[in-house]
């Protein structure tokens, strides 16, 4: 493309909501849309085979790669925090599991002030969106461009700890977007027919050939560019080239909860005293982007197993190796279309709550992280995070230099409330554990193992060993306070023809997995954006 086109809609990163607003906003085929992403093709096949997100994440051909500064809260360790760096973003790396959050988590959204954000008004979107394999119903759709499926194979350790949830009195559930979240069952997942259903497969493959959509890969925004008090333009670089494209209509930020803050700080709009800092002119003083990163930090416990049941015997097996491999291209069953978790559990730390403050991702396999090989021994993994923490961390700039990653502080563990429902969640664990249907299956406690004990012990543990979940979202939040950055149409607060649509908009953060509900927000934003265009 020339370097001097003028777009309609520019939007600057092509991940789980970029991928849907250059869908929607592209229908009309007299609108020009450019979209701008800094990864490549989702060509690497590992993208699309379901359990391919070990081969993804944490290589740089598909992952930004970010690493958080020292935290406090975690004794000072860093942690790795993939995000995607490709077509279809995060929804092309991530471990492909589908849940919206609880209704309270949107009314809460609209509490705050934000009209058009309660439950209500966002499960249309969610139906929009979704192709339902078991049907239509109250609060699922089908026909929408994003698959969402059952598990294809069921594991006698899955059901076994679906048994032991209910032991301990958690009911089944085998819809948790549906009336109800709490519960235990089998996850749903983006996929069709035993392949993942990124955004870009869903939403922007069926489309790429529109004469009026322009798709730039390895485009590294540098900033926005601005005439007056409007967005005007981009500017990014390709193998350190500069290039620029003009904008008639809006520019909107979707590079996520650490791309979307970076770039605005970048642009000259943040927190001004930090801008000068870092070497940066500020032109709008907004001290809220970067600010209220929250994400949801997960415990993990590993436990041995008596029998070779886990996913660890059959990938540690060079024959049974192959015959995964073989299964998964003749029929597109087996352990390759496991996501990343297959049992899900949504329960409370205290029977006073109103709905679930924690949730369990249990997984078939144990490692010494997520992305790890297997251990050489049977083990499962039970994970736990608390769904709506209290601590707030921050995105800062580290330099002007558009390659740098930022500073990512999480700030987790900080408050003694986050602090408190570690322990209780680690007790929720062993609790399961214990229980008549799991205990001829488990041989003994891996991690945090049986020596830890007292409530300091256990939040020592969940210090040295908690890992993300990869759920960061806040740092545009919406709102009408000092800190909002966006209001309720998720336009930039002093700025005109500037949006951010990704799950930096946040104000809090829903109670389960980001994509789904961030693909909600693309749907939600791009009629937002038609309409104000219509007035």
């Amino acid at each position: 493309m020339n370097s001097t086109e003028t777009f309609d809609y520019i939007i600057v990163g092509a991940g789980s909501a970029g991928c849907v607003l250059a869908n929607r906003l592209s229908a009309d085929p007299k609108t020009r849309v450019l979209l701008l992403e800094a990864g490549g093709r989702d060509w690497n096949p590992w993208i699309h085979v379901p359990v391919g997100y070990f081969k993804t994440m944490h290589n740089p051909a598909t992952d930004w790669c970010y690493l958080t500064e020292p935290d406090p809260g975690l004794n000072g360790r860093r942690l790795q925090w993939p995000r995607g760096r490709v077509l279809g973003g995060s929804s092309s790396i991530n471990g492909l599991l589908y849940i919206r959050g609880q209704a309270q988590d949107y009314d809460r959204w609209r509490q705050l002030g934000n009209a058009g954000w309660s439950y209500e008004d966002v499960l249309p979107y969610f139906r929009k969106s979704e192709d339902y394999q078991y049907g239509e119903n109250e609060f699922h759709g089908v026909g929408g461009p994003l698959a969402v499926s059952g598990v294809r194979i069921h594991r006698k350790l899955c059901d076994v700890f679906i048994d032991a949830a209910q032991e301990v009195g958690i009911p089944r559930n085998d819809d948790f977007s549906g009336p109800v979240q709490e519960g235990v069952g089998y996850f749903h997942q983006t996929c069709r027919n035993g392949r993942r259903c990124s955004t870009a497969v869903g939403y922007l493959n069926p489309v790429k050939g529109r004469s009026n959509l322009t798709i730039q890969t390895h485009a590294l925004v540098q900033r926005v560019l601005f005439d007056g008090r409007r967005a005007s333009g981009i500017a990014w670089t390709i193998d350190g080239r500069r290039h620029e494209a003009h904008c008639r209509g809006e520019i909107i930020l979707s590079a996520g909860a650490i791309g979307s803050p970076q770039i605005l700080m970048l642009s000259g709009v943040g927190p001004a005293a930090h801008l000068k800092d870092t070497g940066i002119e500020p032109f709008h003083d907004l001290p809220g982007v970067g600010r209220n990163l929250q994400d949801h930090l997960q415990i993990r416990s590993v436990y041995k197993t008596s029998e070779p049941i886990t996913l660890n015997d059959e990938v540690n097996n060079p024959f049974r190796k192959v015959l995964m491999g073989i299964e998964y291209l003749l029929f597109r069953t087996g352990p390759l279309t496991i996501a990343a978790s297959q049992v899900c559990v949504f329960t409370k730390t205290s029977p006073e709550l109103e709905t679930p403050d924690i949730q369990f991702h249990i997984q078939p396999l144990s490692a010494d992280k997520p992305g790890d090989g297997p251990h050489r021994f049977s083990a499962f993994t039970a994970s736990v995070c608390q769904l709506r923490p209290e601590s707030r961390g921050r995105i800062e700039l580290k330099s002007g230099d558009p390659a740098a990653h930022p500073a990512i502080h999480p700030n987790y563990l900080s408050t003694p409330y986050d602090r408190h429902i570690a322990v209780e969640a680690i007790k929720v664990t062993r609790k399961i554990a214990g229980t008549n249907a799991l205990g001829s299956l488990i041989s003994g406690e891996h991690e945090p193992g049986t020596d830890v004990r007292t409530d300091e012990e256990l939040l020592e543990y969940a210090r040295n060993r908690s890992q993300t979940i990869y759920h960061p979202v806040g740092t545009c939040k919406m709102g009408s306070d000092a800190m909002a950055v966006v209001d309720d149409r998720l336009r930039l607060r002093g700025i005109g023809g500037l949006r951010v649509v990704d799950a930096s908009i946040m104000p809090n953060l829903v109670s389960g997995n980001t994509n789904a509900p961030a693909i909600m927000i693309g749907e939600k934003a791009s009629d937002m954006i038609l309409e104000d265009a219509k007035s």
